[in-house]
């Protein structure tokens, strides 16, 4: 019955000119406009092709050590490079048969996996 993946929501404390130079800059995401009835609750959207990023505010907020989503990537020996050069923490992981991978971290903490299936 379940047919694919909307979007997948992360948690902000509200930082959002931080969230816009990791998911713009580093990422190459485009920031998405949120309709006005949700827009008034602040935190931003972004799109990159079929993937969806919302980060909703959090003022409770606390990044968690495991939950994270997983990114489908390709070329990610050069994904990884831009992600460097824009100062973001890169940690390669080779656990996963038949794929390359490695975990980042955005400004507020929110893990995140991107993977290249091996062919």
């Amino acid at each position: 019955m379940i047919t694919g993946l909307d979007h997948v929501q992360l948690a902000s404390p509200g930082s959002e000119e931080a969230l816009c130079r990791y998911y713009e800059g580093a990422l190459g995401m485009v920031r998405a406009p949120k309709p006005a009835t949700l827009a008034v609750r602040g935190g931003c959207w972004f799109e990159a092709g079929k993937v969806r990023l919302h980060l909703g505010i959090d003022d409770a907020y606390r990044p968690s050590a495991k939950a994270h989503p997983g990114i489908l990537v390709t070329g990610i020996d050069a994904f990884a490079a831009r992600l460097t050069a824009h100062g973001a923490d890169v940690t390669w992981d080779d656990d996963l048969p038949g794929h390359r991978r490695f975990y980042s971290h955005d400004p507020v903490g929110n893990r995140l996996e991107f993977l290249e299936p091996l062919s």
